[in-house]
């Protein structure tokens, strides 16, 4: 029969054509294109046949067609025929579907959508078919049969999809779903039914099946709906995510094993996902520019939402090849600053934690993205470290004047900038970990900013460095042609950039001999460069070769002040060119070294400082150095036993013209040979029992210079200061040459002798002798110190003020102090008891170690030996916090002071100390305040590290400075000292802060803070503000401190009177501190400041709130119980602080800073009572609520206790003005020259403070203005709380407008007639309607 239709179709007789069609039954027809189907033969033709006998201007021409289309459908489905068949079948379905009438497209589309919801498609190819279809429906104009009414096509196929869209999918089909979508016309609202169903979609599938969806969704959001198909591809991976930490955080059980899906493959897929988006981007602009605007409006309202890790990896992704770049990076750093800021501001407040228990961390976030990135994110990593660099370029380290930079990567990152900046360093360093590939351009980038940034401090990025090259010495093997580029610019660097760099990239100089041998040629250029900078980089540089490359025969590396970096590289890398070579590069290094002794100071005092170190680290170059330094000494000592003084200082400086410079730093030279000697005696000495022939010949230096010492020891005691050139009458001043020379050598005895101090009291073991030799060598010191003193407090130079840093080792103070207050033992006491008996060496012991701690808190380091090593430096700490800790506890400053001369009792000092020290420890040390705090406990020094308990260790030392405290409190009043009260005070606050806030301890201080302010009435000023500051600091990390600062106002209010001076203000103290002397402006200020700052907390809230209010997701009941919770804290918060206000505003304050603080934080509060007005004039528009009753009340509050007091207080501020203008005004009529400038700067003053009133008085009307828009709005009458103000520029008094009408009355009393007339004018004026202003015309 197939063959007849065909031969039939091809002899062009359309009539014997539908004859033989029409013959054919409904089932022989559907087995014949079958048949012919399954053979493959000619199947278009038969079809093409059956079509042209099936003409559609006949009925049953159509129904047939319709019956070949039902047929065909499953047929094509079955997968019985080969894809091109298919296709072919499909090709020509589709073309003759457009002739076929209305009615039958919907019978047909009908049809489709039962076999979708049969999920009987198998291969989805039909689809194609059906996109035709509906397309062909929708341009139909007939009225089809819908149910029991009529509609047409675009209605009919509205419908459809709405059918469809609400049906069952089968997950299988989606995919040619979503494809077959794209085909067809679909309004705004039809795309967004689809879009929505395919996300819903989303986690029917497996994984594997998600990144061609999400392509054809992509492609399908060409026509719109953008943002859906982003929002909701982000919130499923970011819901996957969540998961997926989840079950990672939960321990696995067996049913939770079932539902975990595979980590490589999630991050496999979404790596997939965001490539797709990125090639549709690439294509579509818009997509791009929509996903930005997307996140922007998310991140307004929740940033937890806008920025989780999948979409933070699709932004990085996007920015790398796309013109968007710029705005995703400004996106990024705001959010990233946000996120700090926000994260701080919680932290300081109690009251917003309780609101807020669940804060985003988007530095989080950032740093999973990079862990993430590991499996095979390839796209990603070019934008993590382009956002790196970015973050850390937009922070540069502070550099205080003069000074170095000061290294803050040992600080608690203050700033937001500084938390960014670390973040981008984070980001660095963990993507140069993870992604080989990039790790060259990494170190490229950071190589160019160190060497660009010269003028900047570059810190952040020496420690990048350092960092990168601690985690792949051997990887940076291959990168070392652009470290060897570097060296070449050492010599146009600052001294401190090359110190750090070559610190950074000394475990590479171990692994690679061209690298070490490239520094070795430039360092040695640079050594006879021009330039000072040059040489002492030069220095600084092999100081560092010669620590670092061991000679054969060195001592272990155990007492090394720091380990190498790369462990794993010194299993011996030196094994291949060892230490012979080693040792001929060392000589060869020192050789080079030793010309630097005949440069200027700096070169030659960076090698004093340098040597020691060497020494400890490589101990065969002992005698190569040891003799360096005495051939150096020699030229300056005079062996002549009897000769005063035993060297010579003219030697040490040098003339050029006028000027005088030092050029032998001596003080440092002998420090140096005294700490070399001391480390060689006490460890060389040990191992060289077997070489005798080296012992003999290091026995020789070694006595050399202990005989040498001990000479210049006995003649420094002898020399009187008239053999130095100077004495009392000496010239000091900086201005003329011989007054510097006269400084210069001032500053090296004083050093000589501080160095002779150490060495002395060192080999002395407790002889008696000994210990009057140091206190020969300290009464030298002495007298210098006092005469320079002397002379700069004459001259008022700030250069003079500033003593001298000591050469005392930190090591050496800390022996010292314990020595001095803490050795107990008998066979020292007769000794010791010659240096206890100098109160002046027990303040200069204190002093020293003052200054030390202070060199130790500003720039992470000290001078001397082991100065650089903070372990060594923590121990010494440790050890001179507990002396310190003694010594005032246990003598109180009263009992010291009635024996005291001038300068500072040695306990003020003790304290003073020990405030530094704990300041210190909780920047550099943060770590290890467990560990400092158990060392501190003398009781159970050897208790287990694992179990700290910080805060009862805190609270036990807080406990002692309580009760000193207390006991200044009780003192009586001569004996009260202001400056130990401060001190003590900002101790008991640097302590608290290691209190946990929750803790019972926390809370029992806080009960003695208030304790303390309420019972002693302190009228030294500058400790009130310590005990207010401290008082507030700790009450707003335990609740919000509004009702602490009503009842402050009260006493103020109480203290000060009232601006009306008839009304008597009821006296209820509550603080005791809160006094006549304290209360203005004192107490006034602190408690405005702190004001200040919850105003600013409830300005954050109302923005939080305004955010959430145009939140419209699915977990709205949520967020409407969230922002319930804050409107409530908001409105609590104002409430009390408009209470706060009612009493200062009624307080009559001195004019001056109260007056004028006080005006602009009532505009302040105004404006943020306004914004407040303007939240819930918004959420009226948007929802029908009312407004709730509290908010009604606080409006009340306003009106009744705020604004008519307000007004007040501005007359009463004016009036004060007035005052002080008019007995300006008087003065200047007594003595006119004299007081005309007095009375303009009075009138400057006036004009200045009350310059806040307008803007207070616009503040309130702005308020006022949008409660009038609330009212409406809400239909509740707001303004009935509301008086109308009278406070204008122009003002009717009405006291004084009585007064001036009763005179005016008894004036025309006098003429009767008048008076008459008058009164009748007056009366027809008062009955009279005030004409209407005519309107001006625009």
């Amino acid at each position: 029969m197939a063959q007849r239709i065909l031969a039939l179709a091809a002899e062009e007789v359309p009539e014997r054509l539908q004859e033989a069609l029409q013959s054919l039954g409904e089932g022989e027809l559907g087995d014949m294109v079958t048949r012919q189907a399954l053979k493959g033969k000619e199947t278009a033709a038969l079809l093409r046949g059956i079509f042209k006998g099936s003409p559609c201007s006949q009925p049953s021409g159509v129904l047939r067609r319709l019956q070949v289309y039902k047929h065909c459908v499953p047929l094509v489905e079955s997968g019985d025929l080969h894809l091109s068949k298919v296709s072919e079948i499909i090709g020509l379905l589709m073309l003759e579907a457009r002739q076929l009438p209305g009615h039958a497209l919907a019978e047909l589309a009908t049809l489709f959508v039962d076999v979708i919801k049969g999920s009987s498609l198998s291969n989805g190819k039909s689809l194609e078919l059906f996109s035709t279809v509906l397309t062909a429906l929708a341009s139909s104009k007939e009225s089809l049969a819908y149910g029991k009414g009529e509609l047409n096509g675009e209605e009919f196929k509205k419908q459809l999809i709405n059918t469809l869209c609400s049906s069952k999918w089968d997950p299988r089909t989606v995919i040619h779903l979503a494809n077959m979508f794209r085909d067809i016309p679909l309004s705004g609202e039809e795309l967004q039914f689809v879009v929505e169903k395919v996300l819903r979609m989303f986690s029917k599938l497996d994984l594997q099946e998600i990144p061609p969806l999400v392509y054809q969704l992509l492609l399908l959001s060409a026509k719109g709906s953008k943002k859906t198909v982003l929002e909701g591809i982000i919130s499923f991976f970011d819901q996957l995510d969540k998961r997926q930490k989840e079950e990672q955080r939960v321990p696995q059980s067996v049913d939770l094993e079932v539902a975990t899906m595979p980590l490589d493959q999630l991050r496999h897929v979404e790596g997939t996902v965001i490539l797709h988006i990125i090639s549709v981007i690439n294509l579509d602009q818009d997509l791009g520019e929509e996903l930005i605007r997307l996140l922007k409006t998310e991140q307004q309202k929740d940033p937890g939402r806008a920025l989780c890790p999948f979409s933070v990896a699709l932004l990085l992704s996007v920015a790398v090849k796309h013109r968007l770049q710029e705005q995703i990076f400004d996106f990024l750093k705001t959010s990233i600053t946000r996120s700090c800021k926000d994260l701080q501001f919680l932290q300081a407040s109690k009251f917003l934690q309780d609101l807020f228990p669940q804060q985003c961390d988007v530095t989080a976030v950032i740093l999973e993205v990079v862990k993430n990135s590991a499996f095979g994110w390839d796209h990603v990593t070019q934008g993590l470290v382009d956002l790196g660099f970015s973050l850390m370029e937009s922070y540069e380290p502070k550099k205080p004047f003069g000074g170095k930079a000061a290294d803050t990567s040992y600080g608690l990152s203050k700033t937001p900038a500084h938390q960014a900046c670390r973040l981008g360093a984070s980001i660095l360093l963990e993507t140069f970990k993870v992604h080989e590939p990039i790790r060259s351009d990494i170190l490229e980038q950071v190589l160019n900013r160190v060497l660009t940034k010269a003028v900047s401090p570059v810190s952040h990025f020496i420690d990048l460095l350092s960092n990168i090259v601690v985690s792949a010495p051997l990887v940076l093997q291959t990168s070392s042609s652009k470290v060897t580029e570097t060296f070449d610019n050492l010599s146009f660097l600052p001294i401190d950039t090359v110190q750090g760099l070559l610190r950074a990239v000394q475990p590479l100089l171990k692994v690679s001999m061209s690298v070490r041998d490239s520094l070795i040629l430039v360092l040695q250029k640079a050594i006879f460069s021009r330039q000072l900078d040059a040489r002492k980089a030069a220095v600084a540089g092999f100081l560092l070769l010669l620590r670092n490359f061991k000679v054969l025969g060195s001592l272990s590396s155990s007492q090394c002040s720091q380990a190498i970096g790369a462990t794993q590289v010194q299993a011996d890398v030196h094994a291949c060119y060892n230490s012979a070579a080693n040792e001929a590069f060392c000589l060869e290094i020192l050789g080079s070294l030793r010309r630097c002794l005949s440069q200027q100071a700096d070169v030659r005092l960076m090698l004093y400082e340098g040597f020691y170190d060497v020494l400890r680290r490589n101990s065969q170059l002992a005698s190569s150095i040891m003799e360096t330094l005495l051939s150096q000494i020699k030229q300056y000592y005079l062996p002549q036993p009897d000769l005063l003084p035993p060297l010579k200082l003219e030697g040490c400086i040098m003339a050029q013209g006028d000027q005088i410079f030092l050029q032998e730093p001596l003080a440092h030279l002998l420090c140096c040979i005294q700490h070399c000697l001391a480390w060689y005696k006490s460890t060389v000495h040990l191992c060289q029992g077997t070489e005798d022939d080296d012992e003999e010949e290091d026995v020789g230096f070694e006595q050399n210079f202990e005989e040498m010492l001990e000479s210049v020891t006995r003649r420094m005691i002898k020399s009187e200061l008239e053999d130095f050139e100077l004495d009392k009458s000496a010239d000091f001043s900086l201005s003329s040459g011989v007054g510097v020379k006269n400084n210069i050598y001032a500053i090296q005895v004083m050093g000589i002798c501080e160095v002779l101090i150490e060495y002395n009291f060192n080999i002395g073991n407790f002889s008696k002798s000994k210990f009057e030799d140091v206190l020969g060598l300290f009464t030298c010191y002495n007298k210098l110190s006092e005469i320079l003193k002397e002379k700069a407090g004459k001259n008022k130079s700030t250069l003079g003020n500033k003593t001298a840093r000591s050469f005392l080792s930190m090591g050496f103070v800390s022996t010292l102090l314990t020595a001095l207050f803490r050795d107990n033992a008998q066979s020292h006491e007769e000794s010791l008891a010659v240096l206890r008996s100098s109160t002046e060496f027990l303040r200069y012991a204190v002093s020293v170690a003052l200054q030390k701690v202070q060199q130790l808190e500003e720039t992470g380091q000290t001078d001397g030996p082991d100065g650089q090593n903070p372990e060594k430096m923590f121990q010494n700490l440790c050890k001179i916090t507990r002396v310190l800790l003694w010594r005032y506890t246990s003598i109180p400053t009263v009992v010291e002071e009635s024996g005291k001369k001038k300068g500072k009792s040695i306990s003020l000092l003790c304290l003073e100390g020990l405030l530094r020290i704990f300041n210190t420890v909780q920047q550099l040390y943060t770590a290890r305040i467990p560990q400092f705090l158990q060392a501190l406990d003398i009781t159970d020094g050897d208790a287990e590290e694992t179990d700290i308990n910080v805060t009862e260790k805190a609270a036990f030392q807080i406990r002692q400075f309580q009760r000193s405290l207390v006991n200044q409190f009780s003192s009586a009043e001569d004996d009260f000292n202001s400056k130990e009260t401060q001190s003590l005070i900002t101790v008991l606050s640097t302590l608290s802060k290691l209190l946990d806030p929750a803790s019972q301890q926390f809370l029992q201080f806080l009960t003695w803070t208030v304790k303390v302010c309420k019972e002693n009435a302190l009228e030294d000023i500058a400790c009130c503000k310590g005990l207010l500051s401290l008082l507030f600091s700790l009450h707003v990390l335990y609740k919000s401190p509004v009702s602490l600062l009503r009842e402050l106002a009260q006493d103020i209010h109480a203290c000060l009177g009232d601006i009306d001076q008839d009304v008597e203000v009821e006296c209820r103290s509550h603080f005791a501190i809160v006094n006549a002397k304290t209360a203005a402006p004192t107490v006034c200020l602190l408690l405005l400041g702190q004001v200040d700052k919850v105003l600013e907390e409830v300005d954050w809230l109302i923005k939080k709130l305004t955010s959430l209010g145009s939140d419209t997701s699915e977990d709205s009941s949520q967020a409407s119980d969230q922002t319930q919770a804050l409107e409530k804290g908001v409105i609590l918060q104002l409430g009390t602080l408009l209470t706060v206000y009612h009493e200062l505003v009624q307080t009559a304050l001195p004019a001056g800073s109260c007056v004028d603080t006080l005006l602009r934080s009532l505009s302040k509060t105004y404006a943020i009572l306004t914004s407040l007005i303007k939240h819930y004039i918004q959420a009226c528009r948007s929802t029908s609520n009312t407004i709730p009753g509290r908010l009604e009340k606080l409006v009340k509050l306003s009106g009744s206790h705020l604004t008519p007091q307000c007004y007040s207080f501005i007359t009463y501020v004016q009036n004060i003005h007035s005052e002080s203008l008019s007995s300006a005004e008087e003065k200047k009529k007594k003595k006119k020259e004299d007081e005309a400038a007095a009375v303009s700067t009075v009138m400057a003053k006036v004009l200045r403070d009350t310059k806040p009133i307008p803007n207070l008085i616009f503040a309130i009307e702005q308020y006022e203005k949008f409660l009038i828009h609330l009212s409406k709005k809400s239909k509740v009458n707001l303004m009935q709380y509301m008086k109308l103000s009278t406070s204008r520029d122009f003002r009717i008094n009405a006291s004084m407008l009585d007064s001036v009408l009763q005179e005016h009355n008894t004036e025309d009393a006098e003429n009767e007639p008048d008076n008459n007339q008058s009164g009748t004018a007056e009366q027809t004026d008062e009955n009279q309607e005030p004409k209407k202003k005519r309107r001006r015309k625009k």
